[in-house]
């Protein structure tokens, strides 16, 4: 089993930055793509970043010139830098992994417990 445990939410002032980190730990084979998600109160959860094993990067459209996703593989941990945050970037973020549990078993999808991010204007 996996834990994903973010860090580094909280309150921030419009045009400010803010870093968070992904860190993965327990018994797992492998952790393959992992990346940021994001949900606001009603609405779905929405993709902000992701980043693949070997490091290629995707982003969505409203933060691609604001946002960085990196990953240390050795670490089994990723971050995502956030910089000029507006009050629309504010939501709870959740850290996602694709991993293999075993090398015989499929991939799954994991989940943290989410950490909240609010922009003041």
């Amino acid at each position: 089993q996996v834990q994903l445990v973010e860090s580094g939410g909280g309150l921030v002032q419009s045009g400010g930055s803010l870093r968070l980190a992904c860190a993965a730990s327990g018994n797992f084979f492998r952790l393959f793509a992992m990346g940021w998600y994001r949900q606001v109160p009603g609405k779905e959860r929405d993709l902000v970043a992701n980043i693949s094993m070997g490091g290629i990067v995707d982003y969505s459209d409203d933060v691609k010139s604001r946002f960085t996703i990196s990953r240390d593989n050795a670490a089994n941990t990723i971050y995502l830098q956030m910089n000029s945050l507006q009050p629309e970037d504010t939501a709870v973020y959740y850290c996602h992994a694709r991993v293999a549990l075993t090398n015989k078993l499929p991939i799954q999808d994991d989940w943290g417990q989410g950490t909240q991010v609010t922009v003041s204007s």
